[in-house]
C-alpha cells in the first residue's frame, strides 16, 4: 500500500502505519501512588484515533494515565484496523512482542485487543494468543471500566463485540480530552452500502447517525479548550441523518451549517463521503459555508462501469463525474482527494485504462491508492478472475505516477497565493512553524512562537508533492 498525501492527523491513515495516542489526562493523577498507565496503538483510519483517545478518557476516572511507550503500562490496548490485507497477522506479531516484554519486565501488565480486528475475530484471538485479558469491538470500549475490574477479579478472558453503536455514545464521558487545536469528532458508525472489497459492514454495523445535542456538545467541550478546527468523521459521514432541535430530518449540509455557529470553531471539515449520499443540501453548504474548508474527499474506487458495479458502489463514472462538476461550481476553489484500487478481480487492462482516464479528466490535489487485496468474509475473496500481483504492482505504479504529477501540479499552482494557516507548533529550524493550510498541505514559515495556535495568512513561496513554504503576512 502506497500514500500520496503527507501523514498527518487530518488525512486518512494506511492499516500499516500505528500511531500512539499518549499525552495528559484532564484527570490529573501523576502525583497520585495508585496511578495505572496505558500505552494504546492504533491502526488505521481516523474512527480509530478518536476512538482510542476516548478510551483514555473512558480509563482516566479509574486511574489511568497515558503513556507513550508500553515498558511500564499497566494495560496496553492495541486499536486494531481489519481493512487492508494481513492486518490480523500485523496484531499477532505485535502481541508476540508484547508478550516477551511482559515476561520480562511486567508479568502483572493486561492486554487488550480493540477494534475490527477484534470484532471479526475475537475468538481467534482468545485462542491464539492467551496473552489477551480482553478483546472489545469498536462499539463496545464504553464498557473498558468494568472489564477490567472483571478480568482482575476473576483472572479470566472478556469479550465484548456487541453492535450497538448508539449505547457506546449515550455512557461515554461528556467532555473529551483535546489533544492539539485541531479534533476529529465521530457523528457517524457504520455502513449499508457493502461494498464487495470492504469489511467495514462487518466489522462496525449498519449506518447510525448520533443524536445532534450530543455532536454539538462535544464540539462546545472541544473549543472550550481552544480546539480551532473540527474534522467530522465516519465510514460514510455524508450519510449522516438525525432530527434536529427544529423536529426536522437533518443531513450533514445541517449540521455542519449548526456547528459553525458555535464560537471558537473556525475550521470544519468531514471525511469520508460516499457519491450516493452527495445530495443538494450538502453541495449547497459546500457552496456557502465559509467555516468549511474547500477541500473534499469524495472515493471513487475505479473509473471503469464494469468493475464499478464488480464493487457494488451503485453508482457509474457518469454520476461520480457530474457530482464533480455540481460541487465546483458550487465551490470553484475546492480542491479534491479520491481512493483508487487497482487490480480488482476481473479488472481488464481496458478497465485500468478508464481509470486513467478518470483521473485526467477529474483532476486530484491529492490523492489514496491501493493494490486490491482479499479480504476473507466479503464477497470480493471467492470472485473469479483473481489479478496477479506483478499486474496490480504494474498498474499501480502507472495511477501513481500521475496522481503525483497532479498532486505536484496542485501544490506549485498555489505559489503566490495567501492562504489561512492553523499553526501547530515550531518545524524543524529555528524560527520556523508549521501549520496546516486548507488544504491540509503541511506548511511551514518563519513566525514567533506565540502565534501556536492561532489562524494566521501566509503568502506560499514555494511548494513541494507534500508541502508548502511561506512568508508570515
Amino acid at each position: 500500500m502506497t500514500r500520496l498525501s503527507p501523514r498527518d492527523k487530518n488525512a486518512p491513515r494506511d492499516v500499516d502505519t500505528p500511531s500512539i495516542i499518549a499525552g495528559k489526562s484532564d484527570v490529573t493523577l501523576s502525583q497520585s501512588k495508585n496511578t495505572k498507565k496505558v500505552f494504546i496503538k492504533t491502526y488505521g483510519c481516523q474512527m480509530n484515533v478518536y476512538d482510542s483517545e476516548r478510551m483514555a478518557d473512558v480509563l482516566a476516572p479509574i486511574g489511568y494515565a497515558p503513556v507513550d511507550t508500553p515498558d511500564h503500562a499497566d494495560l496496553v490496548i492495541l486499536n486494531t484496523c481489519h481493512i487492508r490485507e494481513k492486518a490480523a497477522e500485523k496484531v499477532y506479531s505485535e502481541l508476540g512482542r508484547i508478550r516477551q516484554h511482559k515476561d520480562r519486565n511486567k508479568p502483572d501488565m493486561k492486554v487488550a485487543v480493540a477494534g475490527c480486528v477484534a470484532q471479526a475475530e475475537g475468538q481467534e484471538i482468545m485462542r491464539r494468543a492467551p496473552i489477551v485479558d480482553m478483546v472489545l469491538g469498536p462499539q463496545t470500549y464504553h464498557k473498558l471500566p468494568e472489564m477490567i475490574a472483571k478480568v482482575t477479579r476473576e483472572a479470566g478472558e472478556v469479550l465484548e463485540t456487541d453492535f450497538d453503536t448508539l449505547e457506546k455514545f449515550d455512557h461515554l464521558p461528556e467532555t473529551r480530552t483535546a489533544k492539539g487545536f485541531s479534533a476529529f469528532l465521530t457523528i457517524q458508525e457504520g455502513c449499508d452500502k457493502f461494498c464487495t472489497f470492504c469489511v467495514v459492514p462487518y466489522t462496525r454495523g449498519a449506518e447510525v447517525s448520533r443524536p445532534v445535542a450530543q455532536i454539538v456538545a462535544e464540539a462546545r467541550s472541544l473549543a472550550a479548550q481552544n480546539v480551532r478546527e473540527i474534522t467530522l468523521i465516519g465510514q460514510n459521514v455524508n450519510a449522516y441523518h438525525a432530527q434536529g432541535p427544529d423536529g426536522s430530518e437533518w443531513g450533514l449540509g445541517e449540521l455542519i451549517r449548526h456547528i459553525a455557529l458555535i464560537g471558537g470553531i473556525d475550521r470544519i471539515r468531514f471525511t469520508t463521503s460516499h457519491p450516493r449520499d452527495m445530495d443538494d443540501a450538502l453541495i449547497e453548504t459546500i457552496g456557502k459555508e465559509p467555516k468549511l474548508m474547500p477541500y473534499l474527499h469524495l472515493p471513487i474506487q475505479s473509473g471503469s462501469n464494469k468493475i464499478l458495479r464488480a464493487m457494488n458502489r451503485d453508482h457509474s463514472y457518469e454520476h461520480y463525474k457530474n457530482l464533480i462538476a455540481k460541487i465546483r461550481k458550487s465551490r470553484p476553489d475546492i480542491a479534491l482527494s479520491g481512493d483508487f484500487i487497482v487490480g480488482f478481480p476481473g479488472e481488464t487492462d481496458a478497465d485500468f485504462e478508464q481509470t486513467l482516464k478518470c483521473v485526467e479528466e477529474i483532476g486530484y490535489g491529492s490523492s489514496f491508492s491501493f493494490k486490491y487485496s482479499i479480504r476473507p468474509g466479503t464477497p470480493g475473496a471467492s470472485m473469479h478472475r483473481q489479478v496477479p500481483e506483478d499486474v496490480k504492482s504494474e498498474r499501480l505504479k502507472r495511477l501513481q505516477d500521475l496522481l503525483y504529477t497532479q498532486q505536484f501540479a496542485f501544490n506549485q499552482s498555489l505559489i503566490g497565493r495567501t492562504l489561512s494557516v492553523l499553526v501547530e507548533g515550531t518545524g524543524r529550524e529555528d524560527g520556523q512553524l508549521f501549520g496546516r493550510s486548507p488544504y491540509l498541505q503541511g506548511t511551514h514559515f518563519n513566525g514567533p512562537k506565540d502565534l501556536i495556535g492561532q489562524i494566521v495568512d501566509v503568502t506560499i513561496t514555494d511548494a513541494g508533492k507534500n508541502s508548502l513554504i511561506g512568508k508570515l503576512e
